[in-house]
C-alpha cells in the first residue's frame, strides 16, 4: 500500500548505531552544487540554444556535408549529449536519494520535460544519417580517420534502419515519452519507495524487509516473506496495470517498427545476435538440474529440512557467522582483492571511497537495490548501495565498484562511444566480485568458513544466472501473452509461477502469495529483457576468469584494454584476444561448468 505519510523504520537509518561505521553519502557537487545553481541554469540555457542551432545548421542538409563537416556535426551532437546527460544525472541521482520527496521528484520531472522538448528538434539527426548512401558514408570514413572512429555509432544506427518510422512519428514518440513509459516508471518507483511492511509488529521499508529473508532466524524469514506477500497482494492491481500498460505500449511501438519479437529491440541495443542469446538461454535451462536443483537439495540437507520454502532460498547456513561487516572492513576487503589482481585497479576504485562517489546507507525513501551510474565522461560515476553489513553486501560493493572502474576507464572514448552494451556492461562488475570471492576464499581459516563462502558464491551465481534466465523466460511469456489481450493479476501470477518450479527445482514448496513476487522486480518495468545481461556477463566472466587462472600472458593489460574500449567494439572483437567467442555454444558450457565445479566441491565436503 502506498502510504507516503507513514513513518517507516529501516534496518539502518542511523549509520553508527549498527556497528557499520560512518557510511558515506554522495557529494553531487561535481555535477552541480544545488538545483538553483547558476551553472545549471547556464547549462540549461546553453542546451536550448545548442539544440536550436544544431537543427538550423543541419536539418535537411546532411547529404551535402563533407567528412570534416560531418565530423563537426557528430562532435556537436556529442557535446549536446554531455550537457543533457549532466543535468539529468544530477536530477536523477538527487531524486534516488529520497524518491518520496515531492520537490526532488518535481525537479527531475521538470528537467526531463525541458530537455525532451529541446532535444525533440534533434530527432531528424539519426533519421537523416540513416538516409545517407552506404557508399558515400564509406567514402567519408576513408577520408577522415577521426570520423571513422565514430563508425560503431553509425553501424548501430544502420542496424535500426529497417525499424525506423517517419520523421513525424519519431518526433511524436520522442515528445510523448515523458508521459509514456517514463511516467509509469516513476509511478512504480514512488509506490515501491512508499510501501511499508509489518514484520513482527514493526514497520520496515522494502530493502530492510528483503534483507530479513537472509536472517538466521527462520521464523523471521517467514514473517518477512508473508509481509511481502501481504503488501504486494494489496497492490497487485496497480502493479498489473503498470505491466499491462508498459507491455502494450511496447507491443504497439514494436508493431509499428516491424520488430519480429518483443526481445528484438533489446538485442539490437545490446549489439548481440538473437541466436547468441538463445544459445545462452538454452544452455542455462538445460543446466538447471546440475546447478540449482542439485545445490538446493544440498541446502535442504544442511538446514535439516525435507523441503525448502521460498524464505529458505537465501537463508544463511546454520554454521554461518551472522556478524556484521563494518564499512571500513568492506572497503579494505574489496580494495585488497582488486590490488591483488593489479594495483591499477585498486587505484581506480579508491576515489569512490574518498571523494563522495558512494551513497551507502539505508534511509527512508531511498531507492532500493544498488547501481553504478556513469553520469557523463567529463565527471565520474556514482555508486548507490543499501549497505547492511552482510557478506552479500560486500559482494555488491565489489560488483558496483567493478562497474565504476569500467566506466572510468571507458570515459576516454567520449560521450558517444563510452557506453557499453548491457551484455558487456556486467563484465567488470562480475569480475570484481570473482576477485573478491577468490581473495576471501584463499584466506578462509577452516572447513566451515570455506563451505559457507563456497555456498554463498554458488547462491550468488545461481541468482545471477539461473534466476535471471528464469526472469527472462517470464518476460518473454508476459509480453507474448499481452499481445493476445489484457492480463489479469492472476494471469501474470500464473506466468511467474510457471518458471519458478522449473528453475528452482523439486525441493521447493511455494507459499500462498509468492505468486505476486514478480511485482517488485524493477528491471521488468525500467528495462524490459535487461535481465539476460546478468547471465551473459556471469557466463562471460566465468570463461574469462578461467583464462586468467590458466596464466594467460599479459592478461591484465588485455583486460584493461577491453574495459577501455567501452562501446567502441563488438563482443567478438573484445573477446578475441582471450581466445573466446560467445557465438560458440560451447562457450556457455565452459562458464556454467565453473558453477557446477563449485557445487562438486561442496558435495565432496559431505563425504
Amino acid at each position: 500500500m502506498f502510504r507516503p505519510n507513514l513513518p517507516v523504520r529501516d534496518a539502518n537509518t542511523s549509520a553508527g548505531t549498527d556497528g557499520l561505521g560512518d557510511l558515506p553519502e554522495w557529494d553531487l557537487s561535481d555535477l552541480y552544487t544545488a538545483p538553483d545553481a547558476p551553472e545549471l541554469e547556464r547549462d540549461m540555457a546553453w542546451l536550448e540554444k545548442a539544440c536550436n542551432d544544431f537543427s538550423r545548421d543541419y536539418k535537411g542538409k546532411l547529404e551535402d556535408l563533407d567528412a570534416d563537416g560531418l565530423l563537426k556535426a557528430v562532435q556537436r551532437d556529442e557535446e549536446i549529449s554531455a550537457i543533457a546527460g549532466r543535468i539529468m544525472s544530477y536530477a536523477g541521482l538527487r531524486y534516488y536519494q529520497i524518491t518520496t520527496d515531492a520537490d526532488r521528484a518535481k525537479f527531475m520531472a521538470d528537467c526531463q520535460d525541458k530537455i525532451t522538448a529541446m532535444t525533440g528538434q534533434l530527432v531528424f539527426w539519426s533519421l537523416e544519417l540513416n538516409r545517407l548512401d552506404d557508399h558515400k558514408l564509406a567514402g567519408l570514413f576513408a577520408e577522415s580517420a577521426e570520423l571513422a572512429r565514430y563508425k560503431p555509432i553509425f553501424d548501430r544506427l544502420r542496424a535500426l534502419k529497417p525499424h525506423q518510422l517517419s520523421d513525424e512519428l519519431e518526433e511524436f514518440l520522442h515528445d510523448q515519452s515523458t508521459v509514456g513509459a517514463a511516467a509509469w516508471n516513476r509511478l512504480f518507483d514512488e509506490t515501491m519507495a512508499g510501501l511499508s511492511f509489518n514484520v513482527d509488529g514493526q514497520e520496515h521499508g522494502l530493502e530492510a524487509t528483503l534483507d530479513f529473508l537472509t536472517d538466521q532466524d527462520r521464523a523471521k524469514r517467514e514473517a518477512a516473506a508473508r509481509a511481502l506477500a501481504d503488501v504486494f497482494g494489496g497492490q497487485i492491481k496497480l502493479f498489473a496495470r503498470v505491466h499491462n500498460t508498459l507491455a502494450k505500449e511496447k507491443e504497439i511501438e514494436d508493431r509499428w517498427r516491424k520488430m519480429p519479437t518483443a526481445q528484438t529491440g533489446r538485442h539490437l541495443s545490446n549489439h548481440v545476435e538473437p541466436d547468441v542469446v538463445e544459445a545462452l538461454r538454452d544452455a542455462v535451462v538445460a543446466a538447471y538440474p546440475k546447478l540449482s536443483h542439485r545445490y538446493y537439495a544440498l541446502k535442504a540437507k544442511w538446514l535439516g529440512l525435507d523441503t525448502l520454502q521460498v524464505w529458505d532460498r537465501n537463508a544463511p547456513l546454520p554454521m554461518e557467522d551472522d556478524r556484521k561487516i563494518g564499512w571500513a572492513q568492506a572497503q579494505d576487503t574489496v580494495l585488497d582483492a582488486y590490488a591483488s589482481f593489479d594495483p591499477q585497479m585498486a587505484d581506480l576504485a579508491k576515489p569512490f571511497f574518498t571523494s563522495g562517489w558512494i551513497d551507502a546507507g539505508v534511509k527512508p525513501g531511498k531507492a532500493p537495490g544498488a547501481f553504478a551510474h556513469p553520469t557523463v565522461t567529463a565527471v565520474h560515476p556514482y555508486v548507490l548501495l543499501n549497505y547492511l553489513g552482510k557478506p552479500r553486501d560486500v559482494m555488491t560493493l565489489a560488483h558496483e565498484l567493478g562497474h565504476g572502474v569500467h566506466q572510468v576507464l571507458a570515459a576516454d572514448q567520449g560521450e558517444l562511444l563510452s557506453s557499453t552494451p548491457l551484455t558487456l556492461a556486467e563484465t567488470a562488475s562480475v569480475f570484481g566480485e570473482m576477485l573478491t570471492f577468490r581473495t576471501l576464499l584463499n584466506n578462509a581459516t577452516d572447513q566451515n568458513a570455506r563451505k559457507v563462502m563456497l555456498a554463498g558464491k554458488v547462491e550468488d551465481m545461481i541468482n545471477t544466472v539461473v534466476r535471471q534466465i528464469a526472469f527472462y523466460d517470464f518476460e518473454c511469456k508476459l509480453h507474448a501473452a499481452r499481445r493476445n489481450g489484457e492480463l489479469t493479476p492472476d494471469d501474470i501470477n500464473a506466468l511467474w509461477m510457471s518458471v519458478q518450479a522449473e528453475s528452482l527445482g523439486p525441493v521447493f514448496e511455494f507459499m500462498d502469495g509468492y505468486e505476486t513476487f514478480w511485482s517488485y522486480i524493477p528491471h521488468f518495468v525500467h528495462s524490459p529483457f535487461y535481465v539476460y545481461a546478468y547471465a551473459f556477463g556471469d557466463g562471460l566472466v566465468n570463461a574469462l576468469y578461467a583464462v586468467y587462472e590458466e596464466g594467460d600472458p599479459g592478461f591484465q593489460e588485455k583486460y584493461f584494454e577491453m574495459l577501455r574500449a567501452g562501446g567502441s567494439k563488438h563482443h567478438k572483437e573484445l573477446l578475441a584476444p582471450f581466445g573466446l567467442d560467445a557465438s560458440d555454444p560451447a562457450f556457455w558450457d565452459k562458464g556454467l561448468s565453473m558453477i557446477s565445479g563449485l557445487i562438486d566441491e561442496l558435495e565432496a565436503m559431505e563425504d
